[in-house]
């Protein structure tokens, strides 16, 4: 592609991204000094002023460094912040064609929009572009979660074995299901979460959110359980910060709690999926069967808005339905011809 052909404001009307974001086109709708270093900035700002979570600067950093690849060999474009709405639609239309799955280039589409708001904050741009994009349309999925019965029998039937690494394999899956939390928030409990006292774990969420969670009676005798073992078995070796260590005393990361899950939920269930958010959703899901409040699921979950708690409701009336069809005489039954009495 020769950028020359394309940035001749003669032809304002082509939907070509690079006639319509070279700064030298009297129609670019920003301005042509934005800064060279406007992605770094931005990054540098979530992190130390939003205090999003790595997983989330992670995530924006590849979402901006894939941008800005495709503006440069696709656009002639060495700078998001000179790209308007065009190259950001191009950039989608050619997510959409290799199949990405919608749910993640919304949230790439997600990234761009805090990114554009930031430098709009910033003066670096003078109009947004994000305003003329919009999000995919998406079915919303329903989660997916363990019936009660696989639980039990995963947590009272199957035999951990009697070692450090039984009992923390236990305690990190008695923890996600009988808490709720995310995986990041699992990895992120400290042994000072723990409060003896009230029986509760302070939990540091999104957005350095703190929430307090109760703890079951046999869940925080198993937490003490753990620590004594843990303080045995490595003494001053281990990560005496962190509640949850690997078997050689250092702190949890994502990969071990995800193979701990997802080698104990293959013993009890043949979902496709068995990562620790479906442990997350179990726990919501069954206390909405069991008639707790919203409200009160939200607060636990963390969630901001009772918005984003509501898909469970979906779940649950699905619940209710196939209990109906198993149980009510007239359920999914044609009616039958009246007899003939005469």
């Amino acid at each position: 592609m020769n950028p020359a052909n394309h940035s001749n404001p003669a032809n304002p009307g082509s939907d070509d991204p690079a006639n319509h974001s070279n700064p030298a086109n009297p129609g670019s709708d920003n301005p042509a000094n934005p800064g060279s270093d406007s992605s770094d900035d931005f990054l540098q700002h979530i992190r130390y002023e939003k205090r999003l979570s790595h997983h989330t600067l992670t995530a924006y950093s590849n979402d901006l460094a894939q941008f800005s690849a495709f503006l440069l060999a696709e656009c002639n474009i060495d700078q998001p912040a000179r790209a308007d709405f065009r190259p950001i639609r191009s950039w989608i239309v050619s997510l959409v064609e290799a199949d990405l799955d919608k749910s993640s280039v919304n949230r790439k589409i997600a990234t761009l929009r805090s990114f554009y708001s930031y430098l709009l904050r910033r003066k670096q741009i003078s109009t947004d572009p994000m305003t003329k994009i919009q999000a995919l349309k998406t079915s919303r999925k329903l989660p997916v979660y363990v019936e009660e019965k696989p639980m039990e029998m995963l947590l009272s039937d199957v035999e951990f074995p009697d070692t450090f690494a039984g009992l923390r394999d236990k305690l990190v899956l008695e923890l996600l299901y009988g808490t709720g939390i995310r995986l990041s928030e699992l990895i992120g409990l400290k042994t000072s979460s723990v409060d003896l006292y009230n029986k509760t774990i302070t939990v540091l969420g999104k957005r350095n959110k703190h929430r307090i969670v109760p703890l079951t009676q046999p869940l925080f005798e198993l937490i003490q359980q753990y620590n004594t073992l843990k303080a045995s078995e490595f003494g001053a070796h281990a990560d005496a910060l962190v509640l949850i260590v690997s078997d050689k005393g250092v702190a949890g990361y994502p990969m071990l709690i995800q193979r701990i899950v997802q080698r104990h939920l293959t013993l009890v269930t043949t979902l496709e999926k068995r990562s620790p958010h479906v442990l997350r959703h179990t726990f919501a899901t069954h206390l909405l069967n069991r008639g707790a409040d919203l409200n009160a699921i939200k607060d636990l979950l963390g969630h901001s808005s009772l918005a984003a708690t509501q898909i469970y409701t979906h779940t649950s009336l699905e619940q209710l339905k196939k209990t109906y069809d198993q149980a009510h005489p007239k359920a999914g039954k044609v009616d039958e011809p009246p007899y003939n009495l005469l």
